[in-house]
């Protein structure tokens, strides 16, 4: 019965997220009322607000409460957000990241990414381009603009290894999760060069904005795979 209760609390809380009720950023009633309106124990509660934030519905703040960060049905959450270098060692693959661009632009050249990270025109982004290389060859191109405030220190050599381990364990700063889009395009010209010839001219392009653990805006990537070679899970949240 307990384990009925908790879903259907989960359930009810969905659909009013969905149905916008409670809109991107706002803030769920607190447990105490919950527990008041569904007439339960704050351990059911508990594990209703849990289950939705595994599900990429919520972020739960100190001081806060649950502020909600489902965005729509257009975009399509991630599982195990990790760093590529995360990646590598778990699989056991022997990827080369190679960095091939790093360089310091304004939010007001970058309009797409101004608007997604929700910058100032004069805010200062680090731009990096990466490849990730098996034997060689170009998989991924990795194209990230971080905003410079929160990684003041990056440098090609950080780029070139885990800038999430150097914010988490220099910075001590928390990644919290990522809202992602695919979408299949065909090579541009820095695919065709970074690529080389390939039976299947097409990326499958994977864009993206990366939050800390408060709900903070620092990343804009795009990610792009040779479409034959590209799989996906979902929900993304940094453990």
């Amino acid at each position: 019965m307990a384990q009925r209760k908790f879903i259907t609390i989960y359930e009810k809380l969905k659909d009013a997220i969905m149905e916008g009720t409670y809109p991107y950023q706002a803030v769920l009633p607190s447990e105490h009322e919950l527990v008041r309106t569904f007439d339960t124990s704050r351990e059911t509660v508990r594990k209703a607000l849990a289950l939705l934030m595994d599900n990429g519905m919520i972020q739960k703040l100190r001081g806060k409460g649950s502020v909600v960060i489902y965005q729509g049905i257009t975009t399509l959450p991630f599982n195990d957000l990790q760093s590529f270098q995360e990646i590598n060692a778990r699989q056991g693959q022997r990827y080369q990241t190679v960095v091939e661009c790093f360089e310091e632009v304004e939010a007001g050249d970058v309009p797409q990414v101004k608007a997604a990270l929700d910058l100032k025109m004069s805010d200062v982004l680090w731009h990096v381009i990466r490849t990730r290389r098996l034997h060689g060859q170009v998989k991924i191109i990795d194209e990230d603009y971080f905003v410079q405030k929160y990684l003041p220190e990056l440098n090609i050599q950080i780029a070139a290894q885990s800038i999430y381990h150097y914010l988490e364990e220099t910075l001590n700063t928390k990644v919290g999760y990522a809202h992602k889009e695919i979408s299949f395009e065909p090579f541009g010209e820095m695919e065709t060069t970074l690529f080389s010839s390939h039976a299947t001219p097409y990326t499958a392009t994977v864009r993206g904005v990366v939050h800390l653990n408060d709900t903070t805006k620092f990343q804009y990537n795009v990610s792009k795979h040779i479409a034959t070679e590209f799989k996906f899970r979902e929900f993304s949240r940094r453990n």
